[in-house]
């Protein structure tokens, strides 16, 4: 028996793609340009601050418009396993819920199955393969 919304899988895969890819490349353009403005205010941009920014927003909108989606998402997926163990793990709070590290773990995996299932429709990769071919990255 096919799960309630089975039909709409694909289409549903790429919404979730889309979304993800809007949100994350928003998180790359408060750190890069503060915009839009932080509720606590900004900080000084490291380097390290500014190459997470850089890779938040390019990576975002590559993942959002589906181009080089596989690699994209493979690095964001990687980009965030990096922030939370060194921003938010620690031995007094090793779980997310304490350490405030919740969205980079979900950003993580996330990014991992986006990564794992690649472009899909809706894509611009998917323009480029034809409009058949619904995998792939």
């Amino acid at each position: 028996m096919d799960s309630f919304l089975g039909r709409y899988s694909t289409y549903i895969y790429a919404i979730l793609r889309i979304v993800t890819g809007f949100l994350f490349f928003w998180h790359g353009s408060q750190k890069l340009f503060g915009y839009p403005p932080q509720a606590s205010g900004g900080g000084e941009l490291s380097t390290f601050m500014a190459v997470g920014g850089a890779i938040e927003l390019i990576g975002g909108f590559l993942i959002m418009i589906g181009l080089f989606t596989g690699i994209a998402a493979f690095i964001a997926s990687g980009t965030m396993a990096v922030a939370y163990f060194m921003f938010h793990f620690s031995t007094q709070a090793i779980l997310p819920i304490v350490n405030k590290g919740e969205l980079a773990v979900v950003y993580c995996f996330l990014f991992l199955y986006i990564a794992s299932r690649g472009s899909g429709v809706w894509s611009v990769d998917s323009i480029f393969r034809g409009a058949g071919s619904s995998n792939g990255s």
